[in-house]
């Protein structure tokens, strides 16, 4: 078990300039998840009509919108804190995956290149975990510490 455990949250991208782009990368992405998307989830910003959500895989309401909202509005803070990182974005990159390959499948590329590209954004973060500036590599230190 510790040794899954060090897997998820061991996050060393090599040097002190690949783990700061690496944060750099994540504050900027979250803001811009929760700003763009989040925030219409849950009416609040300057656009403050709320954002419909699609449910293409016919989930019940209330569950569609909740990991949607979820996925848009706590993951963030989730993915700027470094915080259980890779388990974190699941959902998000199911949000987005579906959105791609299921809501807009018959769109233009146009259309879909923005799931398309936060769910590569995404899968970059599951990839390399959020590096040493994060909560996640203190997790790791607790639990490889004798």
């Amino acid at each position: 078990m510790t040794e899954i455990l060090q897997k998820l949250f061991y996050t060393d991208l090599g040097s002190s300039l690949n783990n700061t782009a690496i944060l750099v990368f994540r504050l900027l992405f979250a803001w811009e998840l929760l700003t763009v998307h989040g925030l219409k989830k849950i009416q609040k910003g300057p656009q403050a009509e709320a954002e419909h959500i699609p449910n293409p895989l016919q989930l019940p309401e209330k569950l569609n919108a909740t990991v949607a909202q979820f996925a848009d509005t706590i993951v963030p803070f989730f993915i700027a804190l470094g915080l259980f990182g890779r388990l974190a974005i699941l959902p998000t990159i199911g949000v987005t995956a579906v959105g791609y390959f299921v809501v807009h499948r018959r769109d233009s590329l146009t259309v879909r290149d923005i799931p398309f590209m936060y769910t590569l954004c995404l899968l970059l973060l599951l990839l390399t975990g959020p590096g040493t500036y994060s909560i996640d590599h203190y997790i790791y230190k607790l639990l490889t510490t004798p």
